[in-house]
């Protein structure tokens, strides 16, 4: 998890929706419409307009690469291969999908700057993408009548935005699952998280997992996101983690791409202290990290990860390690194992799914979004539960009216393997709706 600098004249509570005066229920459904349906742009042509049936479908995938925080270059590299093994067979109902793609940098300002070129370009939607900064690009495609579908989760803008379709739980429910399991499994716990304002996040979502199972809330540990070492964070960390002699603690960093150097000085540092396990959730650590820092020897071993899909060795992922296989073999970009890269493959089965259902007409970012609002139901194969969006779900009382699964997988770190620690999802919709956001 990472987020934005400190930056507290603009901080508000970003787990209530952005903007008091934005129309919600039936009224967001009309306004939605009304605003695709009457916005043009400088030309003249309505963003996102598919023309006649042989013009190709124009989508776009964004993610950060080559920064010094989080970097996800394999879910715009995915996607490209996506519409190369799409096209290689037919095309979506016989028309060729174009992806375009865009280096979002883990800024603001190249966020805003990938929204407008999705404007300019008439994207019909955005597809499988991954952005910390949602209060730069979502009014920008908002205004425009873009569809944001399966983004990763990041921020709660994603679920309150009436043109927003996630399909995870995002950060709210990996925390909120990963609290449930350690209510039972550990004494003290400490959570590392980003000190910024998207690190800000963290806290209440963990602790609400740990409160339904009976446990107290867990030290919260903030950290520099950019630093190269965490030593000091380290030994602060276990030292929360150790003050009951009776039950063992547990350590939770929850970093993003910095998790790999916090269990660095982590690993130097536990030596002189009472055991303690460690977890995060997936996107801190995958099996290519467990890989890397020793595997069965490495400071995950024993760790417990959750996740919002199967563990990356299920069968129900054969199908797009097979697009990988065909249309990626040897781009090292692209791991079947990353969270980024799964989630885009499953947000694409659903635009595919969208534009099938339109059943050979126009494919434009108005029709998408009516079908989105129209109460689709879309299969991911198993890899999800049904997905079908409403503008006012289960969750919408406690800040989250767009996320429509809440499912999360349990997996642990087992002789330098990420197994599934409990068979199918764990639903932590009822968690989160109880959860204390002030």
């Amino acid at each position: 998890m990472t987020g934005s600098p400190r930056n507290r004249s603009r901080l508000r509570s970003s787990l209530l929706p952005r903007r008091p005066s934005r129309p919600s229920g039936a009224g967001a459904l009309t306004a939605g419409a009304l605003t695709v349906t009457i916005l043009a742009t400088g030309c003249g042509v309505v963003p996102g307009t598919g023309g006649d049936s042989d013009e190709p479908i124009t989508v776009m995938t964004w993610a950060p690469e080559k920064t010094s925080a989080t970097n996800k270059p394999g879910m715009p590299a995915f996607a490209k291969a996506y519409a190369r093994w799409v096209n290689a067979g037919g095309g979506i109902d016989g028309r060729r999908l174009d992806v375009i793609t865009c280096n979002e940098r883990n800024d603001s300002v190249a966020a805003s700057r990938c929204a407008r070129t999705a404007v300019k370009e008439n994207v019909v939607a955005v597809v499988g993408s991954y952005s910390q900064h949602a209060d730069a690009f979502l009014p920008t495609l908002e205004g425009a009548g873009i569809p944001y579908i399966g983004g990763y989760g990041i921020t709660t803008d994603e679920f309150t935005s009436p043109l927003s379709y996630p399909v995870n739980g995002g950060q709210p429910a990996l925390l909120a699952g990963l609290g449930r399991v350690l209510a039972d499994a550990c004494g003290p716990v400490t959570l590392i998280r980003p000190d910024t304002i998207a690190g800000d996040q963290l806290p209440p979502l963990l602790d609400s997992g740990l409160s339904a199972g009976g446990h107290g809330p867990a030290a919260d540990q903030r950290a520099e996101e950019e630093a190269t070492e965490y030593g000091g964070q380290a030994k602060r960390a276990l030292e929360a983690s150790t003050t009951d002699p009776e039950a063992e603690g547990c350590v939770v960093p929850a970093l993003g791409d910095r998790t790999s150097t916090f269990m660095d000085s982590f690993r130097r540092a536990r030596a002189d202290h009472p055991d303690v396990r460690t977890a995060t959730v997936l996107g801190s650590v995958d099996q290519t990290t467990v890989n890397t820092t020793g595997g069965a020897s490495s400071p995950y071993e024993g760790s417990y990860v959750t996740g919002w899909y199967p563990a990356s060795s299920d069968g129900l992922w054969d199908p797009m390690k097979d697009v990988i296989e065909k249309e990626a073999f040897g781009d090292n970009r692209i791991d079947p194992a990353d969270t980024g890269v799964q989630t885009t493959w499953i947000a694409y089965t659903v635009f595919r799914q969208v534009v099938e259902s339109l059943g050979g007409g126009e494919v434009s970012a108005d029709t998408v979004t009516r079908a989105l609002n129209g109460g689709l139901k879309v299969g991911t194969g198993g890899l999800t539960p049904t997905l079908r969006w409403r503008f006012q779900d289960k969750l919408a009382a406690v800040g989250f009216p767009r996320m429509v699964n809440a499912n999360v997988t349990i997996q642990e770190v087992r002789d330098g393997r990420l197994v599934s620690g409990r068979d199918g999802f764990i639903d932590v919709t009822d968690t989160l709706h109880d959860i204390d956001l002030v």
